[in-house]
């Protein structure tokens, strides 16, 4: 999260996210309780989860294979939600996590080291 190198060449950008590598097919977990506001494709993450946990707070699940959840679907913290994958402007097998607040993109540390 913060700013990086553009890997497509050009200035150094905000990078809204935490990239976490693994290999493809990987299960994707959800972080916490929420209900699927969002599950398919979105310009440059490629195949996407969001989900929506209230007051304001969503988590983003990008670059994913396969989507295992459709819009309206409640789901639980630890609950398979996709399959890592390469979709999108990624530059390999990656999971993108965002942590948005009020629509904006905040450091998903703080949310992730809470939840363990």
């Amino acid at each position: 999260f913060g700013l990086s190198k553009n890997v497509y060449g050009g200035a150094p950008k905000m990078h809204e996210g935490l990239d976490i590598a693994n290999q493809q097919g990987t299960p994707i977990l959800a972080t916490a309780d929420g209900v699927i506001s969002f599950s398919g494709s979105k310009s440059g993450y490629g195949r996407t989860i969001v989900v929506d946990h209230g007051e304001e707070l969503e988590t983003w699940y990008s670059h994913s294979q396969d989507l295992l959840v459709q819009v309206g679907e409640q789901v639980k913290k630890g609950q398979t939600i996709a399959k890592m994958g390469n979709t999108g402007r990624a530059s390999g097998t990656h999971l993108h996590y965002e942590v948005r607040y009020k629509g904006v993109p905040v450091d998903p540390l703080d949310y992730l080291l809470d939840s363990l």
